[in-house]
Order: structure tokens, then sequence, then C-alpha cells
């Protein structure tokens, strides 16, 4: 694996760690994904979401139906309107999700060192020595010795309702196993992961298919979160079925990474999928616990070297219950951003967590501090010599823009582009300063009617770390130069400006195309 120490900047002040975070526009330069549900899903908390930093509100559909998800995502769009904060919407699959299938309300006590019998017959009622399962294959996959974990959905890790399981026996179709550890399955959803075992279902079930050609469809998801993927042909299928869903050939997939499968065929997903996110849950299950932190530093290098954003999940748990974060905690969010994740993904903290706007918040708090000493000079270097000479005439322009800022200490980069494939690799040299992404909408047409492009682009960049979209009138072109193009700007300058990122004698770095020829220019503001 290619070293990717990334050194602080420079040491720190002890005193400076006592001063108070200044609180800006942009929290952070690092994104936060929301997960929406029972806590989280009242117009007035998701404006709080919102507020504090929310850009990704993801829906997850191993719970709720379509309707229970339709009405969070009405109340969506209208904190997004009355905040004025833009908001991307990214459906989470089930995928070849494996449950336990219990009927009754009441507790299911499990006793360490006892037996207990896992079935696939539905039919029969859960208890202390027999659990329904919903796979009839689970005893040919599995052998003696081999390791099951269940667990409340969306587990946190430090609960009293995960229990892990050793396989003593196989008989037909029941696998026996040993209790290793006590523990209480008090709810109805329950999940079941066997350690580096193959399970013989496909990635995207006909469930997921269903949500995706009408929920997904009707809403224009901007994220499909791939779970389980195994391979590249996962993503390739995935994008198959999105292609004939009309503007759903729009919609980017990212490859969820949550067991050694995926691990061994990552540089594969890489390649054919829009973006990663390592699942810590079932990671932390199928891998040695020394060894997670190894994946997450390989696999976000990766990541940051291809330009293709990296979410990390799994790092605050113990805020489902509590208002601060563990220490261990905390230093894992910041590890996140030193390692390079351009987002962190927030699970069971905010679907059903007691605090999902302060959770919000203190992430991205903790991301802004981390970025303060992130070594900018340092993986700018990386990332030029990765890609090696010669460049593409876009990487050079755009990396040509990154190392102008640096130099001019310039406020921001104003970026215009139609499709974002210019303002994300501006973002991918990760500079030290904000990526104003001006989207110029196109018009097309299907010769029946006429349609603008340009809200699936905006929406797109609020996963990828140091980008901030706005939408350009219509009217503005990218490629003009006289009146039109002066005006675009302005919408940026004065966009910056009402932020706080940009102020009077400020230079701000222009990246823009003028006829066949891409420009960089550098401005510096007047009164």
């Amino acid at each position: 694996m290619p070293s990717n120490n990334l050194l602080l900047e420079e040491p720190i002040r002890m005193a400076s760690i006592l001063e108070p975070s200044k609180p800006t526009f942009f929290p952070a330069m690092t994104k936060i994904v929301g997960t929406l549900g029972p806590r989280s899903r009242s117009v007035e908390i998701i404006s709080g979401c919102l507020n504090a930093g929310m850009s990704v509100a993801r829906f997850d559909f191993s719970w709720g139906d379509t309707a229970y998800h339709q009405e969070t995502l009405e109340n969506l769009k209208v904190a997004i309107k009355s905040t004025k904060k833009l908001c991307a919407v990214m459906l989470d699959t089930i995928g070849p999700e494996l449950l336990v299938v219990t009927k009754t309300e009441h507790p299911i006590s499990l006793l360490a060192d006892e037996s207990v019998v896992l079935t696939p017959d539905q039919d029969k009622e859960a208890t202390s020595n027999l659990l329904p399962i919903n796979f009839s294959g689970l005893s040919k996959a599995v052998k003696k010795g081999d390791t099951i974990f269940i667990g409340q959905y969306l587990f946190t890790g430090n609960e009293t309702t995960s229990v892990m399981l050793e396989v003593t026996d196989v008989d037909g179709e029941d696998v026996v196993c040993q209790i290793k550890n006590s523990a209480i399955l008090a709810r109805q959803l329950y999940t079941l992961h066997v350690s580096q075992i193959r399970i013989d279902l496909p990635t995207l079930t006909d469930k997921d298919k269903e949500v995706i050609s009408t929920w997904g469809a009707r809403n224009n998801i901007d994220f499909l979160s791939l779970s389980h993927t195994r391979g590249a042909e996962d993503v390739r299928h995935a994008r198959d079925f999105l292609s004939q869903l009309g503007d759903l050939g729009q919609t980017q997939i990212f490859a969820k990474i949550e067991n050694t499968e995926g691990l061994t065929h990552f540089d594969e997903i890489l390649h054919e999928a829009d973006g990663i996110i390592l699942a810590r849950g079932n990671l932390g299950v199928d891998l040695p616990p020394e060894k997670v932190f190894l994946f997450q530093k390989a696999a976000l290098y990766k990541c940051n070297m291809a330009g293709k954003p990296a979410v990390v999940t799994r790092v605050v748990d113990s805020m489902t219950d509590n208002l601060r974060p563990t220490r261990a905690e905390a230093t894992d969010v910041a590890n996140a951003v030193l390692d390079g994740s351009d987002a962190i993904l927030l699970g069971a903290e905010t679907l059903r967590g007691l605090y999902p706007v302060e959770t919000i918040s203190i992430v991205g708090k903790i991301c802004a501090e981390a970025e303060k000493v992130f070594n900018h000079n340092l993986f700018f270097k990386k990332v030029i010599n990765y890609v090696g000479e010669p460049m593409s005439h876009l990487e050079s322009i755009t990396s040509s823009a990154v190392r102008s800022a640096i130099k001019v200490k310039a406020s921001a980069i104003i970026c215009f582009t139609s499709s974002g494939r210019a303002a994300r690799l501006i973002a991918k040299y990760r500079p030290t300063m904000p990526v104003l992404s001006v989207v110029i909408p196109q018009l097309k047409t299907n010769q029946l009617r006429w349609t603008f492009t340009g809200a699936f682009e905006a929406r797109q960049s609020l996963i990828i770390r140091g980008l901030f979209p706005m939408l350009a009138n219509p009217r503005h072109a990218a490629e003009t130069t006289n009146a039109t193009s002066e005006s675009a700007l302005k919408v940026a300058l004065d966009y910056g400006k009402a932020h706080g990122v940009i102020k009077s004698h400020d230079r701000v770095v222009i990246c823009q195309k003028v006829g066949d020829s891409a420009v960089v220019k550098i401005m510096e503001l007047e009164d």
C-alpha cells in the first residue's frame, strides 16, 4: 500500500487548542450524510439538520415502506425551501440482507454457552432456542467453527442487543450454534451477518428494483447506495437497470463495501462506481478489529487518487443515546478527515438517535478542526505525482487553478461548469479554500419537449469535500464572454460575500471555459 501519512501541516500551538471554534457558513469542507427516520423526519428536525451541516439525506429501505419514506421526503422538500439549503437524496438498497424473522413482540433472551438453532422455517415461533431466518441456503454456506453475528438493525456495537454465535453443527437446513455472549433481542428487525462467507443472493434484489423503479424514479434520486457490493458486475448490473428508468440514468452509484468479497474486488469496483461507502459496521464484523483501520486508509487513498468521493460510516455510535461523543469517536472522526474522507455518513445516530441535530453539528465541528491541520501541500503533490504526465487538458487546467489559488492565497475558487466534471477535478486536489461550483443549466430536447439539465449535477456535488454548488440562471452561458459571463460571475461573487467566504480586497481564482479553451483567471476584489 502506498504511504498515506498525511502529516499535520505544522506543529500546533497548545494555546490555540483552547481557542473557541469560529462559526462560519461552511462549518466544514467535509460533507455529512444524515439518515432520516423516526427521530429525524419532521420539518423542524430536518431544518435543524440542514442548518447544522447535512447536505445529503439518506433513505434506508431496510425498514419502512415507500409511503413512509415519501412523507419524510416531502418534509425534506419543505425544509429545503425554508432554510434555502441544497440537499441531495440517497436511496440505500437492502441487498442480500439476512434477517431474523420474529413475529412476537416479547423480548427473546439468549444466554451465553447455551445452544440456539437457526432455521429457514419462518412459520415457527422465535424463542430463546430457535430463531427463524429469511434464507434457506445458510446450512450450505457455513461449516462448523464459523462465526455468525446477530444485531439490531443499525446496531451501534455497545448495546446488549447484539450476539455472536459459533456454528457447532449443521442439521439438514438448520444450523446449530453456541451462544458466545448473553443478549436480549427486544425488537423485530434484526440482521444476521456470517463472517467471511458468500451468501448466494443477488446484490440488487427484486424488492430493491421495485423501490427504485417506483419511489426512486418518481423522486429522481441523486445517489444509489448499493448495499453489499461484491464485485464490479454488481455495479454494472445496477447501472444497466437505472439506465432503463429515464432520468435515473444520471443517478450516481455508490458501492457500499461491507464484506471481504467487496474488499478483495475493491479496485475493479472503484473503477466502475461513482463513489465508495466504507460500511464499517458490517466490515467490523467481517474483519479482525485490528485490520479495519488498514482497509480504511488503503481504500481512502485509492479513492482520493482516482478522484472519486469516499464516505465513511459508523463514527459516533454513542451519540445515538448521548449528547457527546466518546474521546475515541471524536478522534475517529478527525482521523477519517485526515485519511481523506469526502463525507461522514450518520446512520443510527440520526435515524433513531435522541440528538440528530446536535450530532450533525458536533461531527461538523470536529471535521472543521481536522481540516485546519490537514497537510494540503503534501496531498496536492501526491495527486500530481500519481496522475503523472502527460495530463489531460482538463486535469492540467484544474490542477493549475488549485496551484494558483494556493500561491496567491485566494479566498475561493469559482468554477463555471455544465457537467460538474471540472469542479470535481478541482476538488480532487483538496484546495485549502472552498470551491464554488456554478452549474450552468443546458437546454436539451428529446424531440417531444425541452428540458434543462443542471439540477442533478449541482446536487451531486454535495457529497464531495470542499465543493459547494449553486445553480446559475439558464441565460448565463458557461462558454461566453462579455456581459452574460460577467453577470454569472457577479452572482457567484455575491453568493460568496453573502455567506462570508469572500470579502473586499480578497483574491479569487476563476476557472471558466471560453470558446474552445479553458481559462484560469486571478481576480482581486475592490470595495
